[in-house]
Formats: C-alpha cells, structure tokens, sequence
C-alpha cells in the first residue's frame, strides 16, 4: 500500500509541476536567465521552444520526488525508531522540493528556476546540520525549529543576494552536517546503521564525479537522453534514501549498543 500511495503522490507532485511550467512557459527566454548560461548549464543541449529544455535532467530531477513522498507517506509506519513524525515528513518534503526545484531549473534554464533548485538543497543540507546538532547537544523541539529556520533563511538570503556561491556554500553546509554527524552525534544514537550513512556519502561520491565529468564537458553527448547530469540526480536522491534509513535505524528510548 505504501509504494501504491507513494506513486499516487508522486505523480499528483509531476503534476502540479507540469502546470506550473505550462502556465509560465515554455516562451522561457523572456525571464532572466540562470547564472549557469554565463559558463555552462551542464553537457545537454537545450531544447529551444520546449516547454523542457533539458527533458532527460528534468525528467530524472523526479526521482527526488518520488523518494521524498516514499519518506513522507512512512514517517509513523515504523514502531521504535527515534526518526518519525513531523521531522521524519519534513526530511521526505525537502526532497520533494529539491525535486520540483530542479525541475524547474532544467526546464527552464531562467535564474527563478535555479532559485528554486538551489533552495531545496539548502533546506535538506539545513535539516542534516540541525539535526546532527539536535542529537549532539541535546536540543529540546522548540530551539531546534528556531535554529532550523534561522540558519535556512541565512542561506536563502545568501542565495538571492549571491547566487554565484550556491555551490560552494552547499558544499560547507553539506561538510558540515557529516562532520558534525560523524564526530559528535552518531555517538549518540542508539542502534544507528552508520553503514546507511557511509553508503549515502559513496552515492554522492560518484554522483560528484559524474557532474564534474558532465559539467566540464569530459562526458559529454549533447543530443542524447543519457546525460550524466541525470545520472548526479537519480544517485543524489539514492543518497537521500540512504540517510533516511539511517537515521530511521536509530532506535527510541534507552540508548542500545550501536550495531556497525
């Protein structure tokens, strides 16, 4: 039933992206464009006139979505584990978003469109710091949420007064969170799985490789439905199921021996 209700909703989010895009577009050279298009918006060629210029990174960007309603639909279905409820649904809605905001990049290749692909990440990268500081210094609900929203509108604020340091102020954020998950709060966790978590950093390990390889050009077929760009997309949200069950792993109650 849930891989039944995770479809449903999946395409209900395919959806309604496709109606945002066919209201605004597919005339998307009257927007202001990406900052990308200054360098270079990744090896596939855009489909001028389409309403997706990208159809091969778009349609992979979906993948997002179709983990983060897997995550949302489960967030109470799984007895004993300390991961569930609002923070377990939030986790499954940033992916979501992550999903639909690239969506909206490749299809559009226009500067609101990265705004969106770039805020999702930032939302899920925020909740895996805030998280790990959660555990690590034992953080009651109501700081948590005020931390999660401070450092979110930080770098929300930061992406739209400098959309040029997307990248790598991601990059800190993403270092960060596994640092501080690594080294303070794994300890923490009873019964945590860190083989989930060291899984989701070799997905986005080879994720990274394939997008330097696309992004330079190396791996590159213009004209094909196989980019590897949408290769970095289907591995990064691999890369968010795999942290899920990691921290799914982490069991309720008494601390219990970690199983490695």
């Amino acid at each position: 039933m849930r891989m039944v209700g995770t479809v449903g909703l999946t395409i209900l989010w395919i959806a309604a992206t496709f109606a945002v895009l066919a209201l605004l577009g597919p005339d998307w050279a009257r927007y202001a464009p990406a900052t990308c298009l200054g360098t270079r918006c990744f090896c596939e060629l855009p489909r001028t006139g389409d309403l997706l210029l990208q159809p091969a990174n778009s349609w992979s960007s979906f993948g997002f979505v179709a983990v983060g309603s897997w995550i949302m639909l489960g967030a109470q279905s799984v007895p004993g584990t300390a991961f569930q409820g609002l923070a377990a649904r939030w986790f499954g809605f940033t992916a979501v978003v992550i999903g639909v905001g690239s969506v909206l990049l490749h299809a559009t290749l226009t500067l609101w469109g990265q705004f969106a692909d770039v805020a999702g990440m930032y939302l899920l990268g925020g909740f895996n710091l805030t998280y790990a500081l959660v555990r690590w210094r034992s953080l009651r609900r109501r700081p948590a949420v005020v931390l999660y929203l401070a450092l979110s509108t930080l770098l929300i604020g930061i992406l739209w007064a400098a959309p040029e340091s997307r990248r790598w102020l991601f990059a800190v954020v993403l270092v960060a969170a596994i640092v501080v998950e690594i080294g303070f709060a794994r300890p923490l966790r009873p019964g945590v799985r860190v083989g989930w978590f060291a899984l989701g950093i070799v997905a986005n390990a080879v994720a990274f490789g394939i997008w330097i390889l696309d992004n330079t050009g190396r791996l590159c077929a213009p004209h094909s439905l196989i980019q590897g760009h949408a290769a970095w997309h289907l591995l990064g949200a691999v890369a968010v199921a795999c942290s899920y069950a990691y921290f799914l792993s982490e069991r309720a109650g008494p601390a219990a021996a970690s199983r490695r």
